[in-house]
């Protein structure tokens, strides 16, 4: 089955779809949005089983390195599948292209927030940094960059030396390490510490009793524990690639993402060519707004998803109620309200087409809870 469409399974969790399989590009506005709720309310279930809890507590109790990774807003990314890695574990920042900076205000309170409380609970912390790219056709690659892999990968160098600068230089509890991602078949590439490189396509199973050893080549600096539990990803990236092999699976070719999210913790929207996903961490959200729109647009006008609308989605979360969900909300509000505004002054007629949406996260259950008051159609 070709990824290029996302095909649907009536149960679960849409019964309302009566065709067994649904291509979800093709069908109404309003029932794309009702299947990406039940989504979201399908993944908040998964996470709150006992089953899944019990899997990420013995996971972590084997594997106490804390996971932390920047990468693109492309649904192609997924690091917890493609790593057999529970979810629930990898902590994400995903923005358009795989931009950020350290510098922004917002992006650095909250790193540093987490980071202080990964380090109360004496966890070491990898940092994944993370470029994409298609081997078999660069313009598959990321258009932030304009398709040019190399600036993808300066620009995620950059944001380790920023890391290392603010929380490690000794790489003794932080470790920031630049991975590629091949997206036709999910492969990681890990760039080393002295500048070489090891693409995890070309191990074989027969290979993997070498794996200690060339990991320790690429970072002889990285304490025992982090490695080996680098090791249990890496392990986990080449069964899944054997998996992607096996099932010949079709590379993705056109842009059909129909939604713009915007706001924080989208993990349950790891679905290819569905949407763009925006990060509220820069200074400066009207531009990656404007090239999310753009991109929709130009989706509509080349029949890649229907013209009878498009889904903009904020989001925020919280740990507990009161104060904390109130001000997620206010915040969600906010992002809204803004992404809106903009899509109205630079795009009028594709904002004839807008359907807004906002929610909060519960952090706990992984829930989201759409806000009263969310529009329906805005124009």
């Amino acid at each position: 089955m070709s990824i290029s469409h996302i095909l649907y399974k009536v149960n679960p969790p849409v019964a309302r779809f009566r065709r067994k399989d649904v291509d979800i590009h093709t069908i109404a506005i309003r029932e794309r949005i009702d299947w990406l709720v039940d989504c979201a309310r399908h993944h908040s279930e998964e996470f709150q089983r006992p089953e899944a809890q019990l899997t990420r507590s013995r996971y972590l109790e084997e594997h106490p390195t804390a996971i932390v990774v920047f990468t693109c807003m492309d649904g192609r990314i997924n690091i917890p599948v493609a790593t057999n890695t529970p979810h629930g574990i990898i902590l994400s920042f995903r923005n358009l292209d795989g931009r950020f900076d350290l510098g922004w205000p917002h992006l650095g309170r909250v790193l540093t927030k987490l980071m202080d409380g990964l380090a109360s609970q004496r966890r070491p912390i990898l940092v994944l940094i993370m470029y994409h790219y298609s081997k078999g056709n660069p313009c598959n690659s990321c258009d932030g960059f304009n398709y040019d892999t190399y600036s993808a990968r300066t620009h995620m160098y950059g944001i380790k030396r920023q890391i290392e600068a603010v929380f490690s230089t000794g790489h003794c509890k932080v470790y920031p390490l630049v991975w590629g991602f091949e997206t036709d078949e999910d492969t990681v590439v890990l760039h080393g510490s002295s500048g070489n490189v090891l693409d995890l396509s070309t191990i074989s199973s027969t290979d993997q009793e070498t794996l200690p050893a060339l990991l320790a080549q690429l970072y002889s600096d990285m304490p025992d524990l982090m490695r080996q539990d680098l090791l249990t990803l890496v392990k986990g990236n080449i069964a899944h690639i054997a998996s992607i092999k096996q099932a010949s699976r079709e590379p993705i070719i056109e842009h059909r993402e129909w939604m713009i999210c915007i706001g924080r913790a989208f993990d349950w929207l790891y679905m290819p060519n569905q949407a763009l996903i925006i990060g509220p961490y820069s200074p400066d959200l009207a531009d990656p707004i404007r090239k999310a729109a753009g991109i929709i647009d130009a989706n509509m006008r080349a029949g890649n998803i229907p013209d009878d609308g498009f889904l903009l989605l904020a989001q925020e979360t919280y740990q507990e109620i009161g104060a904390n969900r109130a001000y997620a909300e206010l915040k969600s509000r906010f992002l809204s309200r803004f992404a809106a505004n903009i899509v109205r002054v630079d795009f009028p007629k594709l904002a004839e087409k807008m359907h807004v949406r906002t929610a909060v996260l519960n952090w706990q259950l992984r829930a989201m809870e759409m806000i009263d008051g969310s529009t329906e159609h805005t124009s």
